[in-house]
């Protein structure tokens, strides 16, 4: 995407927008489905096919790959730009530097202008993406899996926050949902079950399309997207999937997992929540396991600032003592901190008492 969104820009800039849009109309309708959001899924689905439904495992993504470097646009725009070009640094003068010159200036007027665009009022959008679909067989059920990426229009984020889900999680969202907003879900599409066909390529496609549309069609709700019901079908799983693995001691995994639900709540705008700071506990907790003491004091100052706006909370002492731990251990000020905790013991039961962050994050109850 970042490719495609440099060939645009550059051609806006050099006055060839227009020319190059009426000359490669069928190639943008088929390398961004998500300009045609809203448009009935039987329609371009031969895209679908090839484009963001993938039923290979990696030989589109090569493809895209060789796209991005014959385009000279595959390092991100929120790359700081090369001082100078290869054949320059190299001795080498000429068109070819020239040419190499006025890419680099080219990457920092996009850059800057992509700054400004950030910093307008023009709220920011988020996109769902099919990326994959798999059809998994197990000894009593077939189902298909649907990969979907949660992407922030006007953003570029190195690391994805992505779900897996199946027609069965999407059919339970949709029930709850209804029961909820029942006015609000009347005009929202869903698709229906069938009794045959369910793993054809056609039927996967259609319904890639389906997933996509209705999970904007939620987003752009606000009283939808700020639910529990909601919020909870993106990252409740992946923390109950990682509480589990680090009961285990798998912290390895359960970081992984811990990452990617801090991800999908950061998309999702969902950071002021008990949940949020459970993540925020349980990458702590795996990163010190795994002696990266500085990932995880940063993990405990993060958490600070949030309880700081919240005040009183279940997880504040246990946030400080790990923070006063941490910030001793990798050299860091733990004055604020250790004031913090004398004013906990002052107003409140003995902090003795009270259970480590390790402790807190196993009996948290997920349900």
């Amino acid at each position: 995407m970042a490719a495609r969104i440099l060939h645009r820009l550059r051609h806006a800039l050099s006055g060839e927008g227009g020319r190059e849009e009426r000359a490669c109309g069928s190639v943008e309708a088929e390398d961004c489905p998500e300009s045609s959001e809203l448009e009935d899924d039987t329609e371009g689905l031969s895209t679908r096919l090839s484009g963001t439904l993938s039923f290979t495992s990696h030989e589109e993504e090569e493809d895209e790959e060789e796209e991005d470097e014959e385009e000279g646009a595959g390092e991100e725009l929120g790359q700081p730009p090369q001082p100078a070009a290869a054949g320059a640094e190299d001795g080498e003068w000429g068109p070819a530097a020239e040419r190499a010159g006025g890419s680099s200036l080219l990457t920092r007027q996009l850059q800057e202008l992509w700054r400004r665009s950030r910093g307008s009022l023009t709220p920011q959008r988020l996109l769902f993406e099919v990326t994959s679909a798999s059809v998994i067989s197990e000894r009593s059920s077939k189902y298909v899996l649907y990969t979907i990426y949660l992407i922030r229009s006007g953003r570029f984020d190195k690391a994805p926050a992505a779900i897996a889900r199946r027609y069965s999680d999407f059919e339970r969202l949709n029930r709850r949902l209804r029961c909820r907003f029942g006015c609000d879900m009347a005009g929202i599409a869903f698709p229906r079950k069938r009794l045959r066909q369910n793993f054809t390529a056609e039927t996967i496609a259609k319904r890639s399309r389906a997933f996509e549309q209705f999970l904007s069609h939620l987003h752009s709700i606000a009283e939808i997207r700020r639910s529990p019901e909601f919020l909870e079908f993106f990252f409740l799983q992946d923390l109950q999937a990682a509480q589990r693995l680090t009961c285990t001691g798998m912290y390895r995994e359960a970081l992984a997992t811990w990452a990617n639900a801090y991800r999908l709540q950061d998309r999702l705008g969902a950071c002021g929540s008990s949940r949020f700071l459970l993540t925020l506990a349980g990458l702590a907790v795996c990163h010190q396991e795994l002696d990266e003491l500085g990932e995880a004091h940063g993990c405990c100052e993060q958490a600070l600032q949030l309880l700081e706006a919240q005040g009183s909370h279940p997880l504040l002492g246990p946030f400080l003592q790990a923070h006063v731990h941490l910030a001793w251990k990798v050299g860091k000020d733990k004055r604020r901190s250790e004031a913090w905790l004398q004013d906990l013991r002052e107003a409140g039961p003995p902090l003795q008492q009270q259970p480590t962050l390790k402790e807190c994050l196993i009996k948290e109850p997920l349900e």
